[in-house]
């Protein structure tokens, strides 16, 4: 009875893991990447809600309040959260290749290193809020609620790294959908709180930013309950929590200029949004709907991004690099498609999606004007990340990371203070977003066809 258990508790593990490296790949991509997509849509819910409930219930300096703050955010969150995607492509490389001592000593590294991230996360977001607000020029009327709203938000910091890093370990084996459920519940929650916290307590920003890190705890609870509870090679257990050195340095290698490169192009955001923020609270309300519902369409492609991280991760482990030029092409193909789709329907549906957020003309006005330069040429921000995931999959980070600087952020800033300067417009401003994507795109290009012959020439195919 015991052995017929033990069976059944493998066979429900195995369910959700799933072979990388043998076709045929577009069944297998879709099965992945459609969870994961969710997942990531479920997590921009989360902030659209907040945006949403504020936007409906408090007023349009309340949405430019919570709105304000996304791309302070994400300039001191996404270092850290790089460090997951290092975790990701190991995790996907040991488990590709069999070790498995290796894979449980890097999911152990990984989760103690997610914790550690997030309580430092916690001071660090606490301290700079007023000073970095006050320094990106924030309105007089918005900066008070919008150092509420963060300071409360960086609170849920332990919780947000903990689900991040968890779930990059279940991508890695293959596993996208278990973080869908976990976030789907985190989710339903988060509407909930949102609304009774803003609507029947009239807490207002800070109602909505409770009502995020309640939401993160539950999804951070799930997903450390499925690795402990899991009886595979990547099983976590809390009496093993600890950082193996040379785990902790290659997870750095790959993922903290995974990091750095998210926080210095958060750096050329938010001089766009400092930018934005000198037309006026308004220009900034419209530019807040219009980036959360263009967060909707880049998810959908930066998916595919992550996607290719696992994959590649997986087939390199196995040494089959034939593979990944198959999975590169498919993904590609799938992520123009799902840009130019979702990008020009997002920007036909313009009026009636900013209305959602607010009422007022004017918001809307200035939200249609930012997505019909961005959203229909999405897809070039879409095939440019799909090369810097695959690079990052087979382990170059550095590279994808000084391209990516260098074509995009560094593009970015010398726009404004150049082209942007001469011609003051927002128009102006949102156009540094497209051509920045495509330049970067062909760079990426040229550096991925040079290392893959290298990797050709140094790991012949493996014998299937």
């Amino acid at each position: 009875m015991a052995e017929q258990s033990s069976i059944q508790m493998k066979h429900n593990t195995n369910k959700y893991e799933m072979d990388m490296c043998s076709g045929p790949f577009l069944g297998k991509i879709l099965i992945f990447y459609i969870p994961l997509m969710l997942s990531g849509v479920l997590q921009l819910l989360f902030n659209a809600a907040d945006i949403v409930v504020v936007g409906r219930f408090a007023g349009s300096s309340a949405l430019a309040a919570v709105g304000s703050t996304s791309s302070l955010i994400n300039l001191l969150v996404n270092l850290f959260i790089g460090l997951s995607v290092g975790a990701n492509v190991l995790v996907a490389r040991f488990f590709g290749a069999d070790q498995k001592r290796e894979l449980s000593e890097m999911v152990h590294t990984a989760i103690l290193t997610s914790m550690v991230s997030g309580f430092v996360l916690v001071f660090l977001g606490i301290a700079v809020a007023k000073p970095a607000l006050t320094w990106m020029g924030t309105p007089e009327d918005v900066i008070g609620q919008a150092t509420l709203y963060m300071r409360i938000y960086f609170v849920g910091m332990p919780f947000t790294m903990t689900y991040n890093f968890g779930a990059a370990v279940l991508r890695a084996i293959g596993d996208t959908k278990r973080p869908l459920y976990y976030l789907a519940c985190a989710g339903v929650v988060n509407v909930i709180l949102n609304l009774v916290f803003v609507i029947v307590f009239s807490m207002n920003v800070a109602g909505v930013a409770l009502a995020t890190i309640l939401s993160q705890a539950i999804s951070a609870a799930l997903v450390l309950r499925c690795l402990m509870l899991s009886d595979a090679d990547y099983r976590l257990e809390l009496s093993r929590l600890r950082i193996v050195p040379d785990k902790l340095v290659k997870m750095l290698q790959i993922g903290l200029p995974a990091g750095l490169q998210s926080s210095l192009f958060s750096i050329s955001n938010v001089l766009i949004q400092s930018s934005v923020n000198s037309f006026g609270s308004v220009a900034m309300a419209g530019n807040t709907a219009a980036s959360n519902i263009e967060g909707f369409v880049y998810t959908a492609m930066n998916s595919f991004s992550q996607t290719i991280i696992s994959f590649a991760g997986q087939n390199y482990g196995a040494r089959k690099p034939g593979n990944i030029r198959r999975i590169l092409l498919i993904c590609q193909g799938l992520v123009i498609t799902i840009g130019l789709l979702m990008g020009n329907l997002a920007y036909l549906g313009a009026s009636f999606l900013l209305r959602i957020y607010s009422p007022e003309a004017d918001v809307i006005a200035y939200g249609t004007l930012r997505m019909g330069i961005i959203c229909t040429l999405y897809f070039f921000c879409g095939m440019m990340d799909v090369m810097v995931g695959v690079l990052r999959g087979i382990g170059y980070s550095v590279m994808p990371m000084l391209v990516s600087l260098t074509g995009a952020c560094l593009f970015r800033i010398v726009w404004i203070y150049t082209i942007f300067r001469q011609f003051r417009t927002l128009e102006c401003l949102y156009w540094s977003y497209p051509i920045s994507w495509a330049l970067t795109f062909a760079v990426h290009v040229l550096c991925f066809v040079i290392v893959f012959r290298k990797l050709l020439k140094s790991m012949p195919e493996k014998a299937a």
